[in-house]
């Protein structure tokens, strides 16, 4: 996303068709005013509205809102889970990957095993598998418990392993709804520092949902507040803060409290509808 000069905050703006030369750097996500109902007539929940919103190639995005703002129900319509009611959303990549808060990793496969499901199902040959499984688990720091059952792991390894299944789908964009909410905090850190690693050696474009405003400015170039009730863009945060960063540094502490602010004013006027 591009950063406006001079503003901590800018609105979203409508995506402009690139043509010549632009059109390599086109974004790879591009949201254009979608609204996404569940239901009909008197039944009818919006969960989304007039959402545009465009992520470059390469960046690493925070969405960022209360529970029930329409996060995961924006990034089930990026990874093509759903489709939106009214509006566009194009997806510029070959392949995306998703990864859930729950591991849901298979209990009866070795770490390795669970990997190279992933692998089979994306077309690796069965001779190129156990090598390009193990080099992903190593990429995740889990080379020694290749061998091991999910049940043998902590959840911070669990959640490794399913971050090394993501990325074994090849994904050119990565989707993370919420991975490490469930973890405690300094697991959590750890893990922060693995995924900055991977994603700063990689180049792979992130999108990561999350409800925890430090994690988001600990990971985002930038934030993306939604408010809720329905969901809409209420803010684009510009991180700035030089990398790398740790999560409870005086930047990042002043950064959330300003954010935090705008979070508590967006759920308060949607309360009152």
């Amino acid at each position: 996303m591009k950063p406006f000069s001079d503003q901590a905050v800018r609105a979203a703006s409508s995506p402009v068709p690139p043509t010549g030369l632009e059109a390599q750097a086109r974004p790879v996500v591009s949201i254009g005013n979608v609204t996404k109902s569940f239901g009909s007539g008197n039944q009818r929940v919006v969960a989304l509205d007039g959402v545009t919103l465009d992520v470059n190639r390469g960046e690493f995005v925070c969405l960022l809102g209360a529970s029930g703002c329409g996060k995961s129900t924006l990034l089930n319509l990026v990874a093509g889970l759903d489709q939106p009611t009214t509006g566009t959303v194009d997806v510029h990549a070959q392949h995306t990957g998703l990864m859930f808060q729950d591991p849901a990793l298979f209990p009866w496969l070795t770490v390795r095993g669970n990997v190279e499901l992933a692998l089979k199902l994306g077309g690796v040959p069965r001779s190129e598998r156990r090598p390009r499984a193990l080099e992903l688990l190593e990429m995740v720091h889990l080379g020694d418990f290749a061998k091991a059952r999910p049940h043998e792991l902590s959840g911070g390894m669990r959640q490794r392993t399913a971050l090394a299944r993501a990325l074994a789908q090849n994904a050119d964009v990565l989707l993370m709804d919420e991975p490490f909410g469930a973890l405690d905090a300094m697991t959590r850190d750890r893990l922060h520092d693995e995924l900055e690693e991977l994603w700063s050696s990689t180049g792979k474009t992130i999108i990561f949902v999350t409800h925890n405003v430090r994690e988001a400015i600990r990971l985002g170039d930038c934030v993306v507040l939604l408010a809720s009730r329905p969901g809409r863009v209420a803010a684009v945060y510009d991180v700035t803060i030089p990398r790398p960063r740790r999560i409870d540094s005086p930047e990042v502490a002043t950064m959330a409290a300003t954010i935090t602010d705008q979070l508590r004013e967006v759920v308060g006027r949607g309360s009152d509808r």
